[in-house]
């Protein structure tokens, strides 16, 4: 089946380019990373030859011009094959369970490249880099963004800054410094090959690519702290990576590298790291603000969603920022406060045209990966390639595992050995560094880099990809767990409070305090400026459960009943949503917001340096002196009960023969357990009343008896 569809696939792209020619090759640079205005690989319209216009020939019967619609015509042929691709390989389902999709994406680009330069011998066009960084990269980040796991995700944010930052500066200079060194061999034949360029190739390899790692952890299921720390480091190395890959281009063309220009390139870390998490939160803030007023108007919600995000992302390109954190941060920053703002139908919306923009993207890129690997000037070195593919693995491998031995000191849930491995096997290269190496100036090493590049990026997709899922399962490690519910969510905040109560107490400053901070703030006066008044009363559980339960309905539609079944058993096989009542909303909104939060807030907190008056001392002493005073009258009632059954106790031991109301049996003897002892085993047998013991006997005339039994009416 899968043949059956390549095969028709091929003809229907190669129709409009076998009538209209050849299409030119386009690999500009992007403003996103020169600063350089560019235009994008698309053919200008012909006006002349439009309909539009008179021909002093007379009319024509058959017209044809397919420059006119040259640029639209490509796009949506390319999305055509894309998305017939994609429905292709799932009708054949046994294959995208053994082979990745984004390999078989690779393998459909092979075949079209081929057949395109076998057509018109000359290769295929490449990808240009504006539109991967412009187009094709920001949707998939955003659908990323927005359906992040925030809470796991925060929870583990210092492990992830941890492998994003020091893994990634230790892979660039491990990689560059390794290669150099190979290099200097002579046998080799790339003396040529300077330590900046070695370094700078190392600086673009070193990249692990969000789009690879999404695409790939997305099928083998791992637990959410492994999928997150290795998605999270793919998403936020972005920074890193950029950043030194324009520091060692710019090293590269000077003659004399001083101090002060060091210290300007390890500043532009922070700079560009923080100025777009900046511009991120800004335009999270102004969606959140504008969506607040569209109550009226709820068929454009969507669109605010959208256009604020890739706003983002343009305006943090513009002045040279990370794109990639700020889309990240806009779309964190804006879903808190978006979702109680828009209608139902606009989340739908929103959420399904998100997955179907990142899913064209993603396919697009692997579809022009492969196409793009069809060229005639590729230069191979035997040694150059080995080694790269050999350095990356084993520099990963032992930055992951120094890494990790450090935050194990300092993590509570440690990261284990399985999981290492699974980190470190799943640094996946893909279009990101394939497009910084064809922004590389011409140098005598230039396509060395690129074919280099491309068989790590097919090596890590291929190789890694396809048998990552069965090292998951041979080394048995943790899949994802049960699905969220309203119970698990209820439980994860009371510990959230508990923890942040402790770390109130102590005087610690830590994780669960600052979050604890920031819910307050948020709630106290974002919330009232950003979310709508109709909406800002409902709890956040109750939201929270209101969203399980639309989930729900939409996953788990009634089932269709045959109608000769009887009508009892339809009524039993018919499954009916659970929805709570208004008193029921209400009183988990009163245990959970005020019980868990606000009572807490009202305690005085506790401060190493100083302590705060209490207010409620005097009631505080009202109550332990009411609680005094009751106990010490129970205490003496206690005592005079204490005696009476010592007392009966002393007249029970007068006689021969004792029964088993008295706690001790015929076989025992009296005087062989002390006074404390029976007194204690009398306990659990007489029943001790507010009203006297009563003496019932054998006969009713007053004679010394034999036996007797004791009881206390209460």
């Amino acid at each position: 089946m899968a043949e059956y569809w390549t095969i028709a696939l091929l003809g229907c792209l190669s129709i409009p380019y076998s009538i209209c020619g050849s299409v030119e090759l386009s690999a500009v640079k992007p403003s996103v990373l020169d600063g350089n205005v560019s235009s994008l690989p698309f053919s200008q319209p012909n006006h002349s030859a439009s309909p539009g216009h008179h021909s002093s020939e007379g009319l024509s019967l058959f017209v044809m011009d397919y420059s006119h619609v040259k640029a639209p015509f490509e796009i949506v042929m390319w999305i055509m094959l894309a998305s017939l691709a994609k429905l292709g390989f799932h009708l054949y389902g046994r294959l995208p369970a053994v082979v990745p999709e984004s390999c078989l994406l690779i393998l459909v680009g092979l075949l079209v490249g081929g057949a395109m330069y076998k057509v018109w011998q000359q290769p295929p066009p490449v990808l240009s880099t504006d539109v991967f960084f412009l187009f094709l990269l920001p949707p998939i980040v955003l659908d990323a963004g927005y359906f992040l796991p925030s809470r796991i995700f925060f929870d583990n944010l210092g492990s992830i800054l941890c492998y994003a930052v020091l893994g990634t500066f230790w892979n660039v200079f491990g990689i560059g410094v390794s290669l150099y060194g190979i290099c200097q061999v002579q046998s080799f034949k790339l003396s040529d090959v300077s330590l900046l360029q070695a370094l700078l190739f190392g600086s673009l390899i070193a990249a692990v690519d969000p789009v690879a790692v999404l695409s790939v952890f997305e099928e083998i299921h791992v637990n959410e702290q492994l999928h997150i720390l290795v998605f999270g480091e793919s998403l936020l190395n972005d920074a890193v990576t950029v950043v030194l890959y324009k520091l060692f281009k710019a090293f590269c063309k000077m003659q004399v590298i001083s101090l002060e220009d060091v210290l300007v390139g390890i500043s532009q870390f922070f700079i560009v790291g923080c100025g777009g998490v900046a511009v991120g939160i800004f335009f999270g803030l102004i969606t959140a603000l504008t969506t607040r007023f569209t109550g009226k108007i709820q068929v454009i919600e969507p669109l605010f969603v959208f256009l604020y995000s890739y706003l983002s992302y343009l305006t943090s390109e513009v002045f040279h920022y990370s794109g990639i954190m700020a889309i990240i941060a806009c779309a964190v920053t804006m879903k808190q406060y978006v979702e109680f703002n828009i209608s139902q139908k606009s989340h739908v919306t929103v959420k399904y045209f998100m997955k179907m923009c990142s899913s064209v993207s993603e396919t697009l890129i692997f579809i022009f990966l492969g196409v793009s690997t069809v060229r005639d000037n590729h230069e191979w070195s035997w040694p150059f390639v080995c080694f790269t593919v050999f350095f990356c693995l084993l520099w990963r491998a032992l930055g992951v595992l120094f890494l990790t031995a450090i935050l194990n000191k300092l993590r509570i849930n440690t990261v284990t050995f399985k999981d290492q491995f699974i980190i470190a096997y799943g640094g996946l290269r893909g279009a990101i560094c394939f497009s910084l190496v064809f922004l590389l100036d011409d140098f005598p090493r230039k396509r060395l880099f690129i074919t280099s590049t491309i068989v790590v990026i097919l090596f890590t997709v291929f190789v890694q990809g396809m048998t990552i899922k069965p090292l998951v399962e041979l080394l048995e490690v943790k899949r994802t767990g049960k699905p969220t519910n309203v119970s698990k969510e209820i439980h994860s905040r009371f510990l959230d409070h508990i923890v942040a109560g402790i770390e109130d107490i102590s005087g610690h400053w830590g994780h669960h305090y600052w979050k604890d901070k920031f819910e307050y703030y948020n709630k106290k006066y974002l919330k009232k400026l950003l979310v709508r008044h109709n909406k800002q009363s409902k709890s956040s559980i109750v939201h929270f459960y209101e969203k399980l339960e639309k989930k729900h309905a939409v996953k788990s539609p009634d089932p269709v009943v045959p109608i000769d079944q009887p009508r009892e058993q339809r009524q039993l096989e018919k499954v009916s949503p659970l929805h709570l009542q208004p008193g029921e909303l209400d009183t988990i909104k009163s245990i959970l917001s005020h019980s868990l939060y606000h009572i807490r807030r009202k305690a005085p907190a506790y401060s190493r340096h100083t302590l705060q008056p209490d207010v409620n001392s005097d009631e505080m002493k009202e109550i332990q002196f009411r609680r005094h005073s009751s106990q010490s009258r129970q205490d003496n009632q206690d005592d005079n009960k204490l005696n009476d059954t010592n007392q009966i106790y002393s007249g029970c031991t007068r006689q021969k023969q004792l029964t088993r109301s008295c706690t001790i049996g015929p076989e025992h003897k009296s005087d062989e357990l002390p006074l404390t002892e029976a007194t204690h085993s009398a306990d659990s047998s007489i029943h001790i009343g507010d009203h006297p013991p009563s003496w019932t006997t054998d006969n009713q005339q007053d004679k010394p008896i034999q036996k007797r039994s004791i009881s206390f009416d209460k």
